[in-house]
């Protein structure tokens, strides 16, 4: 598809240009024909080691037919740029991106591209491409450029993202550590009134082995079928596959380990054997956290009941 060989294009390099000149179709000694639409000349031309910032629109053009167009990079992208490195040679003979260090900030321009490149290297990529790409026909690269960033600058960037996503996690923790302080309060509490004495694990899950099964535990990579009621604490049942009400009466099936339940849940599930019932008090940084989710609100302890039927 157009996109899989967009996005291989997007990582194509551009080679060294003179000062920007504007007023018609012009050829670069590479092949490739372009048309400066708004010459700002404002600054310096992309180096080889920057980033550019763009707005990018591709068309496809066949003699005697209106123009299609390919890709909206703009309205895919909010309105927002896109960013893309600059690179010290082309792919192929008349690549669109070597039309980027012929412009300076602000710029907009139309890069020709035949489609017969296009075609050559999709043979020999393997890439597949829309019936409409003809030999004889052009893609046209409308590009508007927005900025430019050095590698320093990039770096930074990162380097700041970087910070504020571990600021971000380590916040997280702390909130989740705090909460699970709580929630065991509440839970030996509850187990105290009901005399209770289930066993806790590392993580904090309290779980009671209600029937041991046969067999080895369960462990991670297995896929599991089990019979199941989900309770929050008060004894509410939010969630049932027992239940006509709930609308799934069958067995849940799912690997263990790979992320598609909760925390609390696939943990309890991996102490069980085949033919064994558990169960499981989950603390909420276990389960659903700070969110909403459906009937379970934010922060709620919840209490699985479970059966395990097979596991392969």
């Amino acid at each position: 598809m157009i996109k899989r060989l967009l996005v291989a294009a997007l990582a194509l390099a551009t080679i060294n240009f003179s000062s920007c000149k504007s007023g018609g179709v012009q050829t670069t000694k590479e092949g490739l024909k372009y048309n400066i639409l708004v010459d700002k000349n404002d600054g310096k031309t992309p180096g080889d080691s920057d980033v550019v910032k763009i707005k990018l629109r591709i068309y496809y053009s066949q003699p005697g037919k209106q123009d299609t167009l390919l890709v909206d990079w703009v309205k895919n992208n909010g309105g927002q740029p896109i960013e893309i490195p600059v690179y010290a040679k082309p792919e192929f003979k008349s690549d669109w991106l070597v039309g980027l260090k012929h412009l300076t900030k602000g710029d907009s321009a139309i890069f020709m591209v035949p489609a017969d490149s296009v075609i050559a290297m999709a043979a020999k990529t393997q890439t597949q491409l829309p019936p409409m790409f003809q030999k004889g026909g052009t893609l046209l690269y409308s590009v508007v450029l927005v900025g430019t960033k050095s590698q320093v600058e990039v770096k930074k960037e990162q380097a700041a993202m970087e910070q504020q996503q571990m600021a971000m996690q380590q916040e997280m923790a702390n909130k989740a550590g705090e909460q699970m302080g709580i929630d065991d309060k509440i839970l030996q509490d509850y187990f105290a009134k009901n005399h209770l004495n289930p066993t806790k694990t590392e993580s904090g899950l309290y779980y009671i082995m209600v029937k041991e099964g046969t067999g080895e535990v369960v462990g991670k990579g297995k896929t599991v079928s089990l019979n199941y009621t989900g309770k929050l604490l008060n004894g509410e049942t939010f969630d049932s596959n027992l239940d006509p009400k709930f609308s799934h009466v069958e067995p849940l099936t799912y690997e263990t380990g790979s992320g598609r339940t909760i925390k609390g849940w696939d943990e309890g599930v991996m102490l069980m054997k085949k033919g064994g019932k558990i169960k499981l008090f989950v603390p909420s940084p276990l389960a659903y956290g700070p969110m909403d989710n459906g009937p379970i609100k934010a922060n709620s302890i919840l209490t699985f009941d479970m059966e395990l039927l097979d596991v392969k």
